[in-house]
C-alpha cells in the first residue's frame, strides 16, 4: 500500500493507483492512528483514499483497521512527511482532503512549524478539484483561530463551515478520532472548520 515517490503519479491516474476501481481520491494528512481514515473508507465505497503519517506506531494502528475490513485496495500510505507527497500529486486529482488535529506547536517560538498555514493552503488548492472540500479540526483555541484567519483571507478558498464540540453531530460523516476523544476527556472543546475550493479564475 505504501506509494513510490519515485514514480510518477501521472495526470489525472490517481485511481490507477488502487487495486480496486474507485471513482475519486481522497487524502488524509496526519492521520494518526487511523480512525477516520479506515471509517472514511468503509463508508464510502467508491473512495481511493491516501494516508499521510510519518510516526509508525500511526500507521502500524491504521494497518490493523485497514486488514480487518479488508480496505487494502482502496488505501494508499505515505509514511513520511506529507510535503514531498503534495509536491508529487497532480492538479486538481483529489476530491476531499482532511487535516485533523495537527501537531499544535504550542509554543510560540515553534508556530511558524504549524502545518495549517498560507502555503500549504495554496498546495492544496493546486490539488483540489473546483467545489472539493478541505476539512480541517483543532482542539487548540489560538490554533483554530489562525487556521479560520488563513481561510478567509486565502483566495482560492471559501470558508462553508466552522462549529464547535457543542455542535459536534453538524456533519454525520464526520467521525470523533482518539485525538478528539481525549480533548474531551480533558475538558476542551474542538473546532471544525470546512473550506470549499473556489472555481478556478
Amino acid at each position: 500500500m505504501r506509494l513510490d515517490l519515485n514514480q510518477p503519479a501521472g495526470e489525472g491516474s490517481l485511481p490507477a493507483l488502487f487495486a480496486d476501481p474507485v471513482a475519486e481520491t481522497w487524502l488524509e494528512i496526519g492521520f494518526g492512528g487511523g480512525e477516520h481514515l479506515v471509517w472514511q473508507a468503509g463508508h464510502n465505497a467508491s473512495i481511493g483514499i491516501i494516508g499521510a503519517e510519518p510516526f509508525v506506531n500511526g500507521v502500524v494502528a491504521a494497518l490493523s483497521g485497514i486488514e480487518e475490513q479488508k480496505l487494502q485496495g482502496r488505501v494508499r500510505l505515505h509514511c513520511d512527511d506529507v510535503r514531498p507527497l503534495l509536491d508529487w500529486l497532480p492538479p486538481a486529482s483529489l476530491s476531499r482532503a482532511f487535516m485533523l488535529f495537527p501537531d499544535p506547536w504550542p509554543k510560540k517560538r515553534h508556530r511558524e512549524r504549524r502545518l495549517f498555514s498560507p502555503p500549504v493552503l495554496t498546495q492544496m488548492a493546486r490539488l483540489l478539484r473546483p467545489g472539493a472540500e478541505f476539512r480541517f479540526a483543532s482542539d487548540i483555541a489560538d490554533y483554530a483561530e489562525a487556521a479560520i484567519e488563513h481561510a478567509l483571507a486565502h483566495p482560492d478558498f471559501d470558508l462553508a463551515l466552522t462549529y464547535t464540540s457543542a455542535a459536534r453531530d453538524t456533519l454525520p460523516d464526520w467521525p470523533i478520532t482518539r485525538y478528539e476523544t481525549k480533548a474531551m476527556r480533558e475538558g476542551r472543546s474542538s473546532t471544525f472548520i470546512v473550506l470549499k475550493r473556489r472555481p478556478a479564475a
